[in-house]
């Protein structure tokens, strides 16, 4: 996560949650904002795709352990969530709900950025940048996560690690456009409906 996601402060460990499948929109597709929360917020993330099964990971030997590296959007109902917050209760009804884990089809090799702890991103709604950053801007690199990770859960083939998210994050509309960049490469090009 790095350093201003949703108006956090940075952690001295990452704050990990899970997604299920259902969770996943592919292939562009349109988000539809479901009808019990009135505040989604948008999350441009970069994410790593897991390429071998891995427990207690050492960090020096985590850079193995992926080989391509995707865009997401983490969509939060932020009402929502503020209330499970206020009670203590799991994040899962915010964060895991269906379709709010937007995932770009194209993932581009590893090997093809010079450095990955300079990767830019950025997000554009209705034409406009609403987030942008660079892997090194993170609380945390992919290594540390990834080792992180991985002596609580094990981490198999295909798992996606979605790595935390640039300030500016805010709330989508009914009608907005919104596209996603990785380095100059277009990945994400969708509606909100």
């Amino acid at each position: 996560m790095p350093a201003g996601e949703a108006g956090t402060e940075v952690q001295n460990e990452p704050v990990v949650f899970t997604k299920p499948d259902s969770a996943l929109l592919r292939n562009n597709d349109p988000f539809y904002i479901p009808e019990w929360t009135s505040e989604v917020f948008y999350e441009i993330e970069l994410v790593i795709r897991i390429n071998r099964i891995g427990k207690n990971i050492e960090e020096k030997f985590a850079h193995r352990y992926y080989d391509e590296i995707g865009l997401g959007i983490d969509f939060t109902a932020n009402d929502v969530l503020q209330q499970l917050k206020e009670k203590g209760l799991p994040w899962e009804k915010a964060k895991a709900f269906d379709q709010s884990a937007v995932l770009s089809s194209t993932f581009l090799p590893k090997s093809i950025f010079p450095d990955v702890d300079s990767i830019f991103y950025k997000l554009d709604i209705n034409g406009d940048t609403a987030q942008e950053g660079d892997s090194g801007l993170m609380a945390f690199s992919f290594e540390e996560l990834i080792a992180y990770i991985s002596k609580y859960m094990t981490l198999k083939i295909g798992d996606l690690i979605f790595t935390g998210t640039p300030a500016g994050t805010g709330l989508v509309n009914i009608g907005d456009h919104i596209e996603g960049y990785l380095e100059n490469k277009k990945l994400l090009d969708f509606m909100v409906k």
